[in-house]
């Protein structure tokens, strides 16, 4: 028996041009029959899926915060040492760590871009932020930066691994140099950074709380940001690793893996037409684009006192694009009630023939 059966059914199911769903126990390929389903039933004209490209009305009903979620003080006493502290999502977590108390040191490659980030961060909030340039790839520049950090500072209690190098291209284009530059910046450059704060803190005997930054296509893949996707991979492998073997000393380590934030930066790289945010809407259930605050509020908490019991884990946070790309029938959302209604007359008319 077809998965798909467009027999003769019936004049009702002939004059609307589309076939009778038959669900079996093993679905696998049913996707496509029902993209020609829906595919018929836009030609009805009774309908259409053709996506609306804007924030969704119903994301009203998920606002979102961009005060500080955890009190003041949480960090009193604490230092934090975040890569690719300059923009984006590591300026905003780092500046939600220096509202609660933190002493941050930002790290970077271009040491302008730090200056100004921990100028604006200060007057903010009253608290030092120390920038120190360096560059991951390279563990001399690690040993220096965190040299200084322990310098001026001490010690860090929370370490964010946030530095990452990402551009869309076809596989086949990719150049070895384009290749190891991203692993290098983002699975390299995370690991020598843990490594090198790792040690000092074991052999000082003083316990903290790593931070990575992955993303949700760590977990499946994806194409076009092939490099993006193995080093990410490696990086929550690496996560999960040191996590296990660590804790005995005191260490935790965890991921937030985030969809889609806007930062100048990353929308610049990945999507420079614009047109990709704007289909962005049409797969997340929440309706709308996160925002930098609320990213730095799971962050500040993943590596507060309030999260002690937490390591070795992925977090998604992403709106909730991860489960609607990922459902099979989930592109059955543009059927209205009616066609529903039609579908479950349609339906009900094969099961007694």
């Amino acid at each position: 028996m077809p998965l798909y059966d467009k027999g003769s059914r019936g004049s009702e199911v002939e004059d609307l041009g589309i076939g009778v769903i038959i669900l079996l126990p093993h679905t696998e390929g049913i996707f496509p029959y029902l993209k020609h389903i829906l595919n018929n039933l836009c030609k009805t004209k009774k309908f259409s899926t053709t996506p609306v490209s804007h924030v969704k009305d119903h994301s009203k009903m998920f606002p979102a915060q961009m005060g500080k979620m955890l009190p003041d003080g949480t960090f009193d006493g604490k230092i934090a040492f975040i890569t690719g502290g300059g923009t984006g999502l590591g300026k905003g977590m780092a500046t939600m760590l220096s509202r609660l108390g933190a002493q941050v040191v930002i790290s970077s490659r271009k040491m302008d871009v730090l200056e100004k980030a921990a100028s604006e961060i200060t007057s903010e909030t009253g608290n030092k932020v120390l920038p120190i340039a360096a560059d991951v790839r390279d563990p001399l520049s690690i040993k220096s930066a965190v040299d200084e950090c322990v310098s001026e500072l001490g010690l860090p209690h929370v370490i964010i691994n946030n530095a990452a190098g990402n551009f869309i291209s076809p596989s086949e284009k990719l150049s070895a140099n384009a290749w190891k530059t991203v692993v290098d910046i983002v699975l390299n450059g995370s690991a020598l950074v843990s490594l090198e704060i790792g040690k000092r803190l074991i052999e000082a005997g003083q316990g903290a709380a790593f931070l990575a930054i992955t993303t949700i296509y760590a977990t499946s893949g994806s194409g076009f940001v092939t490099p993006s996707a193995a080093a990410k991979a490696g990086v929550e492998c690496l996560t999960k690793s040191l996590a296990a073997e660590w804790g005995r000393y005191g260490i935790r380590f965890n991921c937030i893996a985030p969809g889609p934030i806007e930062t100048k930066g990353a929308f610049g790289r990945l999507d420079p037409t614009g047109e990709w945010k704007d289909k962005l809407y049409d797969v997340l259930p929440v309706g709308r684009l996160g925002e930098v605050p609320e990213i730095a509020n799971l962050a500040t908490y993943m590596v507060s006192d309030y999260a002690s019991w937490m390591t070795g884990e992925v977090v998604k946070f992403d709106g909730g694009e991860y489960v609607s790309r990922a459902g099979e029938f989930n592109d059955l959302k543009v059927v209205t009630k009616e066609q529903w209604d039609m579908l479950e007359a349609m339906i009900r008319k094969a099961k007694s023939e």
